[in-house]
């Protein structure tokens, strides 16, 4: 199996940029398929972004598009999330997420893994 870990988040104004990065352990970081999903407060978890095994392959919600960007290194055995242009309803509680299968997934049911999170908080 694999762990998860999340860091970068923080409080920042809207407009902002923020850098989230998930650093995983144990097996073969390169063997899972990577997501992105956030938390609001009384809201489900949605999906933010996902990318292939490779990185060669990624997805965003629609509600992010042109804003971030999701990347990894996987000699670093790390995942990247690049967030620019916040907005105060991005803020919510950040997670990672792993697949051990190849594509790219945006149901949260599709992914083995979970780190504890991150929160975000844009103020306007």
């Amino acid at each position: 199996q694999v762990q998860l870990v999340e860091s970068g988040g923080g409080l920042v104004q809207a407009g902002g940029s923020l850098r989230l990065s998930c650093a995983a352990s144990g097996r073969t970081f390169s063997r899972y398929s990577m997501g992105w999903f956030r938390q609001a407060p009384g809201k489900e978890r949605e999906f933010v972004a996902g990318i292939s095994r490779s990185g060669l392959k990624s997805y965003n919600a629609d509600s992010v598009k042109g804003r971030f960007t999701i990347s990894r290194d996987n000699a670093k055995n790390t995942v990247y999330l690049q967030m620019n242009s916040l907005k105060p309803e991005d803020t919510a509680v950040y997670y990672c997420a792993a697949a051990d299968t190849f594509g790219v997934f945006t149901r949260s049911r599709e992914y083995d893994y979970w780190g504890q999170g991150t929160q975000v908080t844009v103020s306007s």
